[in-house]
């Protein structure tokens, strides 16, 4: 079953970070593509792991990709608005949005798919 997150970045420029992860796009659609790809396949969570000190005691679950997860992004006055169509744990939608915005992000709303 898909879930649809509403989420905003209140300050697009504070959600590119510095790590080689966080989020490098200056448009809504830039940052739609780089949340899609991020879902779908697990480059960005392997370049995350491949820095940590122990990667043997991160949680494998953490790894799961949704080929079919789906993003749009739209600019709002000064923030971007994007909304989530994947079928992807909870848990593991928010470890991805911490690795690509760190804690520059807001959820609106959760809705069934």
């Amino acid at each position: 079953m898909s879930t649809r997150y509403f989420i905003t970045l209140p300050e697009p420029e504070k959600a590119r970070g510095t790590a080689p992860w966080n989020f490098q796009s200056h448009s809504p659609e830039g940052f739609a593509e780089e949340l899609q790809n991020a879902l779908r396949n697990d480059t960005l969570f392997q370049r995350w792991l491949a820095t940590q000190e122990d990667p043997d005691a991160i949680d494998p679950a953490l790894a799961a990709t949704d080929p079919s997860a789906q993003v749009s992004g739209k600019m709002d006055d000064l923030h971007i608005d994007l909304e989530v169509l994947t079928g992807l744990p909870g848990d593991v939608f928010k470890h991805r949005m911490r690795l690509l915005a760190g804690s520059q992000w807001q959820l609106h709303d959760v809705r069934a798919g």
